[in-house]
Parts: structure tokens; sequence; C-alpha cells
């Protein structure tokens, strides 16, 4: 479990046990003060924080445990990917955008992390889009397929208004991460390697390049990046710093301060 999602899948959980039915559970949060977090596109001038309250109220159980089920099983391994500050904005973002195509149906009352997780489960297709993923447990599909099938029936449903579903936060949510992702891969530090190397400039890193890779604080990395920087950089001294990747560069420049 990496950090962001453990405290996401807490902080839904507990504002769902906190607030009240059918909300939530206990009514700890006053009823008045609820609705105060749910977004209603035509009111969100007005309460602009609701833009991102609203992804952490759902209507009812199983609203919150699909939701929870999907950042549990696709939110570590992207986490780990993108690291956890953007994983967080990711989500974030991913539910603004929900938010924000959501003016499509202004009057409509709106909860739940379904744009948020949706623009996670695209980012986990975007990195891995062949894996496989057990609808029901029982049918295969891959993750590019899926993010292709539940945009083309957030699109339908949406557009001919069908069933108690914010469709339009869903394609919102995948929007939204795509967004994010494009602007976060065009200042990678690979991205920067390439271009570096298409204007001509030296491509192989030396001695002053490992240098900086080994003053990298470990222990401040998440174990799953820890792992990883320590097998990248002992490649790196085995085999000098020319036998690296792109990718396993730019994983250790993401960690140096120059």
């Amino acid at each position: 479990m990496t950090p962001w999602v453990r405290r996401l899948l807490i902080a839904n959980v507990a504002v769902f046990v906190a607030a009240p039915p059918p909300l939530g559970v206990l009514g700890l949060i006053p009823e008045g003060l609820a609705e105060l977090l749910i977004l209603v596109p035509a009111r969100a001038p007005a309460r602009p924080w609701t833009v991102i309250t609203y992804q952490f109220v759902h209507a009812g159980f199983l609203h919150l445990l699909f939701n929870m089920i999907g950042l549990f099983f696709f939110g570590p391994r992207l986490e780990a990917r993108v690291g956890s500050g953007h994983f967080f904005a990711l989500y974030l973002v991913s539910g603004a955008f929900g938010a924000l195509l959501s003016v499509l149906t202004p009057n409509v009352a709106i909860v739940g992390a379904s744009g948020a997780v949706f623009g996670v489960l695209l980012g986990f297709a975007r990195y891995w889009p062949r894996e496989r993923i057990l609808i029901y447990g029982i049918f295969p599909v891959e993750a590019r397929i899926l993010v292709i099938f539940l945009a083309a029936a957030s699109i339908w449903g949406g557009v001919s208004g069908g069933g108690n579903v914010a469709h339009f936060a869903h394609l919102g949510g995948f929007v939204g991460g795509w967004s994010y992702l494009k602007l976060l891969e065009r200042n990678s530090p690979a991205r920067k390697f390439r271009q570096k190397v298409e204007a001509g400039a030296p491509s192989r890193p030396g001695a002053r390049d490992l240098k900086r890779w080994e003053e990298v604080d470990r222990e401040r990395l998440h174990p799953l990046n820890r792992e990883e920087y320590d097998r990248v950089l002992d490649k790196a001294r085995a085999l000098g710093p020319p036998s690296l990747t792109f990718q396993e560069r730019a994983f250790l420049e993401r960690f140096t301060q120059d």
C-alpha cells in the first residue's frame, strides 16, 4: 500500500462513516454541513470548494465500495510509477475535471470519487495498456480496452441521460488524468534526455552524473522507489553510467537536486 492510496482510502471511508444517511452512517457531520460538500455545478461559483469536497462524499456503501476497490487495485502501482506527489495531484485534478465537465448537467447534485478513480485507471492503462483486468474476477479485459469501453459508455450515458450516474464526471476524470500525464511527461527527465540527443548534445552520462545520483538521500524515498533506486544505482556502478537506459536515467534524475 503506497502512502497516498492509504490516505485517500482512509479519508473517503472516514467521511462516509461520519456523514449522515444516505451519504454516510453515523451522522457526526451535521446534515447542513454535509450538503455544503456536495457538488451542484450551477452553484459551484458560489461554492468553489465543492470541486474538491464532492470527491470524498458517496451516495451509499456500494458507491464507496466500488470506488475504493478501483483505487486499491490501480492506485499503488501508478503512485510508485509517477511518485506520490504527482499521484495525489493527478487524483485531485481528475476529480476536478469531472466537476468541470459536469456543467453539462448544471442542476444535478454530484458526489463520489469516480472521476478521480477514472483518472487513476487511465494512468494505469497508459503505462500498462495490455495488463489484463478480471471483471467480477472472471472476465479478462486489457486495461486499454476497459478504458475505451468505459469512455464510450460515459459518452453514451451522458448524451442519453440514462441512469442515476454522473457520466460526464466519469468522462471528465479520463480527460483530467490524460491531461495531467501529458503535462508530466512533457517535463520528464527522459524527454529532456531525448531532446538533448536530438540537438546533438552529449548523451552519455559519466562519473559526475554517478556522483550526483549517489548523493540522493535514499532513506527519504518510498520503499518501492528505494528498491528500484538501489537496483539502478548498482547497475551504474557495476557496468558504468552509460549502461543505463533512458528510463533508468530518468528515474534517478527524479530524485536529484540539479
